[in-house]
């Protein structure tokens, strides 16, 4: 079927990527010049690293899916921080190309829907230092409802609960990025429900949201990676701008509701590198690999 070529999950593992300066300065440049503050404010290398492949994957998953030119491709952020595409001279076979973007820990990583909103979140089952386990999550109880942290808090050895807790965040995480919202989203009232981390619904204020569907997934050391997939129209008013198309009819949006759920496609920073360094030839294959933040923005 020719929409789920527009459902992609890409993933770059960053934390043996040691780049030289000039390595680093040759992948920066595959981007536009305006990208490159961006990049080059962050002090610390691991925090310029993420938001380099963050961006390179944007445009990189861009040209592979859309096939237009790197030097043709344009991104803008809304005001909350999401990014978009802007492509209202590109023709295009599907109907709402969207994408999102995140990072945490030892990945960066994109994922992309042609019908529905897509949000995509990684965290990393860490906590800060000088803090144990249940000090950091009783800091965040409020951003979770009684059931969720009943099942955060007797979920059995600190390493269960942290393993809860991010499992949790990740999908709210994933869940208010999808719509386009930021930090400000009352997350306390989004309750998500599943069965063993499956069969995953979530209801708002009480009420379930019937047109979403949600996957948990386990990467790597200890990371976690959730990906929503929902409704057009309730993204919020900046985002919805951004969209080319809010309403569908039931079964042009089921359609694009239950299309198959990509793998994730691993790349690595070499991969990636290589991607945009032949942006301008024929498309190259890269499902060898499962295949798109920053600063993790709304992204």
């Amino acid at each position: 079927m020719e929409l789920e070529k527009g459902v992609q999950r890409w993933v770059v593992e960053i934390s043996n990527w040691k780049p030289s300066p000039s390595h680093f300065s040759f992948a920066m440049s595959f981007l536009p010049h305006h990208e490159h503050s961006s990049i080059t404010r962050f002090v610390k290398l691991e925090d310029q690293k993420r938001a380099l492949v963050s961006r390179l994957l944007q445009y990189a998953l861009v040209h592979q899916v859309l096939g237009i030119p790197f030097d043709e491709i344009i991104i803008r952020r809304t005001p909350e921080g999401k990014p978009f595409l802007v492509y209202d001279n590109v023709k295009s076979r599907f109907p709402n190309f969207n994408f999102n973007v995140s990072h945490h820990g030892d990945y960066v990583a994109i994922a992309s829907e042609p019908v529905c909103l897509v949000g995509l979140d990684i965290v990393s089952h860490s906590i800060p230092m000088n803090e144990t386990a249940d000090e950091f999550i009783r800091s965040f109880s409020s951003y979770f409802s009684t059931l969720e942290w009943y099942h955060i808090s007797n979920a059995g050895s600190s390493d269960e609960m942290l393993k809860f807790f991010h499992r949790y965040w990740c999908l709210k995480e994933a869940f208010v990025k999808a719509m386009g919202s930021g930090v400000g989203y009352k997350l306390d009232d989004v309750e998500f429900h599943h069965t063993n981390w499956d069969n995953i619904f979530v209801k708002v204020a009480g009420k379930e949201m019937k047109d979403w569907k949600f996957w948990l997934l386990e990467i790597g050391q200890n990371h976690s990676v959730c990906i929503a997939r929902g409704h057009p129209r309730t993204a919020i008013k900046s985002y919805m701008k951004t969209l080319k198309q809010t309403e569908f009819d039931e079964n042009e949006y089921n359609l694009g509701l239950h299309l198959p759920n990509a793998s994730l496609m691993f790349l690595t920073v070499e991969d990636l590198i290589q991607l945009c360094d032949h942006a301008d030839s024929p498309s190259i294959n890269v499902s060898r690999n499962p295949r798109v933040s920053d600063e993790d923005e709304t992204e």
